[in-house]
């Protein structure tokens, strides 16, 4: 595998920290070009993980022993590492969670049932993924909000003009991904959080497909809530991040109930936890969070702006390939853009091409990608869907790209 000749990435010393990118599949060398759904994990995250179940494995903020001190503080290191990461004011403003699923569902229930009542509007984008748009679509139900939705061109760019016409004192929530995990737009979200703040409206900003290309800022973005998943980052799965501003996190309730969450209880009541513990019910994924800490470590050694850098030289090497391609159609064309490609091969269906490549040891995903709406106003079922990670190579797609041309030999 060769070097970049136009960024700083050393893609040997990167790859050589991936050892499941060095086997074979049906009998070819594998190729991972589903980093959209979910990144490979580092080594260093993996041996972090070992050494936790193998040496440091207690409950965390509970017991007094060796143990349980080296687990709490592992855990709280990694709090302090992501308030880092996106450059929180604070770090008690980030709350662990599963996921990017969850982080949203709780901000939908327990901010929704304060502050959401009839008539109030929340707006989504059609870029969304199912998870930024169902649990406010049952927040509606729940408070009689109305859901109204940010219309997109045929580029899968949100229109901001008819944005800015939805807008209203009666807008309270606007909910929006920083980058659209079907097909890599990066959309303007300090634009659209500065739009919605001049209307009064709390922000929500999905950044799971942001957070391993794009560098956070959550104050320079002023958003009010952000979610992002370490499996997206090099990471583990099971683990999410939460950010809130303090004062939001204050005020609302909690989202479960249960151990970690409560400062006292009696059956005449309970008392809360402070943030961020109050939203931290239950044990968690404790070595899962403390290896996370190693994913974030891996992608600050690099830098965002030489990932940014060397996925976009990807990105143009594989659009310029897959031109020559008969029958290619890209889904998704927006000016700017992550690493991914969304695409159709006129007589192929997706799911065909997804086998057939599958076959030939390359990994892309189809169907869908939990973005139903958005596919309805393309007037598709789905795509293919290839995204590159910082571990991918040009050789890798031009393996990709010879695979797709004998595939689509055989049914034209």
């Amino acid at each position: 595998m060769s070097n970049s000749t136009t960024t700083a990435i050393d893609i040997k010393k990167i790859r050589a920290q991936f050892p499941v990118l060095n086997q074979e599949v049906n009998g070819k060398p594998l190729i991972y070009f589903d980093n959209a759904a979910t990144s490979q994990t580092a080594k260093s995250v993996v041996d972090a993980l070992i050494k936790f179940y193998e040496k440091d494995h207690a409950n965390i903020h509970r017991g007094i022993h060796t143990l349980a001190e080296r687990s709490t503080k592992g855990f709280e290191e990694t709090r302090e590492r992501v308030h880092q990461f996106i450059n929180s004011e604070e770090a008690d403003e980030i709350i662990f969670t599963k996921g990017t699923t969850e982080s949203i569902n709780l901000v939908a229930q327990s901010w929704g049932s304060k502050f959401l009542k009839k008539g109030d509007e929340i707006l989504i984008s059609q870029l969304e993924h199912h998870s930024n748009i169902v649990p406010w679509q049952l927040a509606a139900e729940r408070t009689g909000a109305i859901i109204k939705v940010i219309p997109i061109n045929e580029k899968g760019e949100i229109l901001l003009d008819a944005y800015k016409k939805l807008l209203n004192r009666k807008t309270k929530l606007v909910a929006v991904n920083y980058v659209s995990n079907s097909l890599g737009t990066i959309n303007p979200v300090k634009e659209i959080i500065e739009l919605a703040i001049a209307q009064g409206a709390i922000t929500m900003i999905d950044a799971a497909q942001a957070a391993p290309h794009i560098k956070i800022d959550v104050q320079d973005l002023n958003c009010d809530f952000l979610a992002l998943s370490s499996h997206k980052m090099y990471g583990p799965t099971g683990v999410g991040v939460l950010y809130g501003r303090r004062d939001l996190l204050e005020v609302i309730p909690p989202y479960q109930g249960g151990g970690e969450m409560i400062k006292d209880v009696s059956f005449n009541g309970t008392t809360f936890n402070d943030i961020p513990y109050k939203f931290e019910a239950g044990t968690p994924n404790i070595g899962e969070v403390i290896a996370f800490k190693f994913a974030m470590d891996f992608i600050d050694e690099i830098g965002h702006e030489n990932i940014q850098a060397y996925e976009h030289e990807l990105l143009e090497y594989a659009n310029s390939k897959l031109k020559s391609i008969p029958g290619f159609t890209p889904i998704g064309t927006a000016d700017k853009k992550t690493s991914v490609i969304s695409f159709l091969i006129r007589n192929v269906h997706p799911y065909d091409l997804g086998q057939l490549l599958d076959a030939k040891g390359i990994a892309v995903r189809t169907g869908h990608h939990c973005t139903q709406p958005l596919m309805d106003f393309l007037e598709i079922d789905g795509t293919v869907r290839a995204s590159f990670a910082v571990y991918s190579t040009k050789e890798e797609i031009d393996v990709f790209c010879e695979s797709l041309q004998k595939i689509v030999a055989r049914f034209n």
